[in-house]
């Protein structure tokens, strides 16, 4: 990002330490550590959250795409053909049964007898 290379770094560190001097030098380097850490954190939350509305976003886009073409209301308010050509309130009834198709259980004679 900032493309800063090791000697950058070495001189960095000789020109905080010179002007901080050795006895601070840690407590600031702990402090700047927190500082970066904090504001990477707040960097990534923001990402994260931009993130988030973008996708929000795109999937708006799509379900407004998708009721343009096949809009639910038209599909649940249109009534399906099969049930326009019944009436509503007939019922239906079973079919008769022919006396022939019913058997009625009779023991045979093997099975009465044991």
């Amino acid at each position: 990002m900032f493309d800063i290379g090791f000697w950058e770094l070495v001189l960095v560190g000789v020109v905080a330490l010179v002007v901080i001097g050795p006895e601070r030098l840690p407590k600031a380097a702990r402090m700047a550590g927190l500082w970066v850490g904090r504001a990477r954190r707040t960097l990534s939350s923001v990402k994260e959250e931009i993130d988030r509305e973008f996708k929000a976003q795109e999937l708006q886009d799509i379900l407004n795409k998708q009721a343009r073409r096949n809009p639910l209301e038209t599909l649940i308010e249109e009534p399906r053909p099969a049930a326009r050509s019944r009436p509503a309130d007939v019922t239906p009834t079973p079919a008769p049964v022919s006396a022939g198709a019913v058997e009625t259980a009779k023991p045979n004679a093997d099975q009465a007898a044991g």
